[in-house]
């Protein structure tokens, strides 16, 4: 993995670096994503807490009940709301890939809603409400679960959580993605 800079502590990310009891959560975490990158080559010095999040993250990410839409919109204004470069990074293609315009990455990184559809303003909203205010206001958390439903406001709720945590580790340990973001000042 090519990096600007160094992570704060040694990036595991092939099999070998790790003891003979950490082989089975790599290897789990290989099968699900392909790879050890981001978060993962950081987690894997405790190797039974990077398994744990490795399977909730592989629900989130891949079996969940969010549209591919809503999950990575709530996963930018999560980068957003911690400036993690590397969360941005990696999900900025693939809200490409998931119909997210330009338009909208802007407005996120601008943080201004205003000219954005209902659905993708009340995602991000959402998220954000959740950091800036530590709450989540009756109008907005009405507005989400009418258009999306109980189930996925549950699961809207845990992904922000979820990625809150990986920018977190992210940033905590100073991971930083290869290429410039947003965020690089």
């Amino acid at each position: 993995m090519s990096l600007e800079r160094e992570p704060r502590v040694p990036f595991l990310d092939d099999r070998e670096q790790l003891p003979a009891e950490g082989h089975a959560q790599y290897d789990a975490l290989v099968e699900s994503r392909g790879d050890v990158r981001g978060p993962f080559g950081v987690l894997l010095h405790s190797p039974e807490l990077a398994g744990r999040i490795g399977r909730l993250g592989a629900y989130v990410r891949f079996e969940g009940v969010l549209s591919d839409e809503s999950r990575e919109l709530a996963v930018l204004a999560t980068a957003r709301a911690f400036d993690c470069a590397f969360e941005w990074a990696i999900h900025a293609p693939i809200a490409r890939e998931a119909g997210i315009t330009e338009r909208t990455l802007d407005a996120i990184v601008d943080r201004n809603l205003g000219a954005l559809s209902d659905r993708a303003a009340s995602v991000i909203r959402y998220s954000w409400e959740l950091f800036d205010d530590h709450a989540v206001s009756q109008e907005t958390y009405d507005a989400v679960e009418s258009r999306f439903g109980t189930d996925s406001v549950v699961e809207l709720t845990a992904t922000i959580g979820y990625y809150a945590m990986l920018a977190c580790v992210l940033n905590g340990f100073d991971v930083a993605p290869a290429e410039r973001t947003p965020f690089d000042g």
